[in-house]
C-alpha cells in the first residue's frame, strides 16, 4: 500500500530495452541522486496512450533529449506507459497474463492520498528468465 520500508535501497539498474511500457513493474524510490531504489517498494505501470507530438515532447522536456527508440515509440502509442520515467527507476519485472487487471485496479476508488478505500489483493506468479551467453 506504499507505506513502510525495510531501511535500505538497491543501486538503480538501468537497461535501454528496459522501459515504462504498460503492465511493467519497476521498483519505486524517494528522490534521491543515486536514484537507489526502495528494498521493498514497487509499482504496475498503466499509464497512458501517447501520441508522437506527446512522445516528442517527452524527448525534450524529460529526457533531456535522449531520443525514445522507435520499436519502445510504437508500444507506448498503441499500448500506452509512463516514458518520462525511463533511465530514472528500475525496471524489474512485466505482467505476462492478466494485464487488464491493472485497468480493474486503477479504477478502485482511492482516498484523498490516492490510496485504494479496500484493499486489492492479487496473486503474484513469478517466472524466471534466464539469459545465456
Amino acid at each position: 500500500m506504499g507505506n513502510g520500508s525495510v531501511g535500505y535501497t538497491i543501486a538503480p539498474e538501468f537497461q535501454l530495452d528496459l522501459f515504462h511500457k504498460k503492465g511493467v513493474l519497476a521498483a519505486a524510490r524517494d528522490d534521491n541522486p543515486a536514484k537507489a531504489s526502495d528494498g521493498c517498494q514497487f509499482y504496475i505501470v498503466q499509464g497512458k496512450k501517447f501520441t508522437d507530438e506527446e512522445l516528442d515532447k517527452v524527448e525534450k522536456n524529460r529526457l533531456g533529449g535522449r531520443k525514445i527508440p522507435v520499436d519502445q515509440r510504437a508500444v507506448y502509442k498503441k499500448t500506452g506507459g509512463t516514458p518520462h520515467l525511463d533511465q530514472s527507476y528500475t525496471v524489474f519485472g512485466e505482467v505476462i497474463k492478466g494485464i487488464e487487471v491493472i485497468d480493474k485496479i486503477a479504477a478502485v476508488k482511492t482516498d484523498k492520498n490516492n490510496r485504494p478505500l479496500t484493499d486489492v489483493p492479487f496473486k503474484v506468479k513469478v517466472v524466471k528468465k534466464m539469459l545465456i551467453f
